[in-house]
């Protein structure tokens, strides 16, 4: 006979009385293959440093456990920390936090290098790399998962690119490793998800005195989609002559749309604007 796994998500959760917070954006990998595959992928080292957000029931925190040096684990729902603590017993190197990872910086866990580690809720995917990506103390590599549609928008290239896109990818090299199923979650979420591996450049694209300002020239870029950067661009106070002068300076035509700039082209106006 079989014994069954009583520490499935579903019954954890029973076992505790407690339901999955759908605002919380709440789906739990059931799949220990899966697992195993998101371990790998961050290419784990005994001295390693792991930032975890939202550890959930911490099935992906034990298996990361094992095999580095320290981990940090923010949740931000203090329902699951009975569950975790129950499920962590003896890994020493966990340190559990109930927090908000939008509300905390990670030079307040770290003072050196870390990976992020994260199931990342869909609804505050872009809230989440915003934060980290922008923080004085940046991540080595970030190993999320995230909806499938999230994760092809994070990887384009010229021709499809987005604010989104454009604003990782001046930080890090983005690859997308596999997709999930829907079907490997409970609750099962409506759509398919994706591991994307964000490897961050050791000299970041972008001084960080001009971070700011250089994203905010990518947004009003972005600002009216189907209108030509000579149009959305006037706002910075150019007539439309001007701005095709210092574009064809760098060699852009002032008619192309935002979404087929890659982050050098955009770096490059930036400094053709400057």
């Amino acid at each position: 006979m079989v014994k069954k796994d009583t520490n499935l998500p579903k019954d954890l959760f029973n076992r505790y009385g407690l339901s999955p917070q759908k605002s919380l954006g709440q789906n739990f990998l059931t799949d220990s293959q899966i697992l195993s595959r998101i371990s790998s992928a961050a290419d784990l080292d005994p001295e390693d440093n792991i930032l975890e957000i939202g550890p959930g029931l911490g099935a992906l925190t034990k298996q990361l456990a094992p095999y580095v040096k320290r981990i940090v684990a923010i949740e931000i729902d203090d329902r699951l920390f009975p569950i975790l603590k129950d499920q962590l017993v003896g890994y020493e190197n966990v340190e559990l936090v109930h927090a908000d990872i939008l509300k905390m910086e990670p030079a307040d866990f770290f003072d050196s290098a870390y990976k992020v580690i994260a199931n990342v809720p869909y609804y505050i995917t872009g809230a989440i790399l915003r934060h980290i990506l922008s923080s004085n103390l940046k991540p080595a590599i970030m190993v999320l998962t995230v909806q499938q549609e999230v994760a092809e928008r994070l990887a384009a290239h010229p021709g499809q690119m987005s604010i989104l896109s454009t604003t990782v990818q001046m930080y890090a090299k983005v690859e997308v490793l596999f997709k999930i199923k829907a079907g490997a979650f409970w609750p099962r979420p409506d759509v398919d998800s994706a591991v994307v591996l964000l490897s961050l450049y050791e000299k970041s694209i972008v001084h960080s005195a001009d971070e700011q300002a250089f994203i905010r020239l990518v947004k009003l870029g972005f600002s009216q989609k189907r209108k030509q950067l000579q149009n959305n661009l006037r706002a910075l106070g150019y007539s439309r002559q001007e701005l095709m002068s210092h574009l064809a300076q760098v060699g852009i035509d002032g008619r192309r749309r935002a979404e087929t700039l890659s982050v050098e082209e955009w770096l490059d106006i930036y400094h053709a604007l400057s």
